[in-house]
């Protein structure tokens, strides 16, 4: 298995296969914590080989700097067919609604597949800078 793509974007859609993203990010601004961020999808691109058909576990997990998940973990099952080419892909699109983020710091979302880690995507929740004030005029 090879993970081709693994990205938190604004939206994401499949269309036959062919994967199409908007606004990939890894940074959230904020004025002050607790928010919600009310819409993001994390994406993920799998090819598995023939050797790997047949039904796989998917988690995937957020985690705080201390370690502790901000959200429930999220589980799945995929199944890889055996009759494909020599490689098969597949597009998963994970929509999450009214992310909760607490604090700023750095989070990551960990990927599993049949409970052996596969991926990690950072994503920084940051404070805003304040407008800074225009120059003052010269005379």
């Amino acid at each position: 298995m090879n993970l081709e793509t693994f990205l938190i974007c604004d939206a994401a859609t499949d269309n036959g296969g062919k994967l199409n993203l908007l606004g990939a990010f890894d940074s959230i601004f904020l004025n002050e914590v607790p928010a919600t961020h009310p819409h993001c999808a994390v994406v993920l691109r799998l090819r598995f080989d023939k050797s790997e058909a047949g039904e796989h576990k998917i988690t995937l997990h957020l985690i705080d700097e201390d370690g502790k998940h901000t959200i429930q973990p999220l589980e799945g099952r995929l199944r890889v067919h055996g009759n494909m080419n020599p490689t098969a892909t597949s597009n998963l699109i994970l929509n999450m609604q009214g992310l909760r983020l607490t604090r700023f710091g750095e989070m990551a979302f960990h990927l599993s597949i049949d409970d052996k880690p596969v991926g990690s995507l950072p994503l920084y929740v940051r404070k805003l800078a304040p407008p800074q004030a225009p120059p003052a005029p010269r005379n």
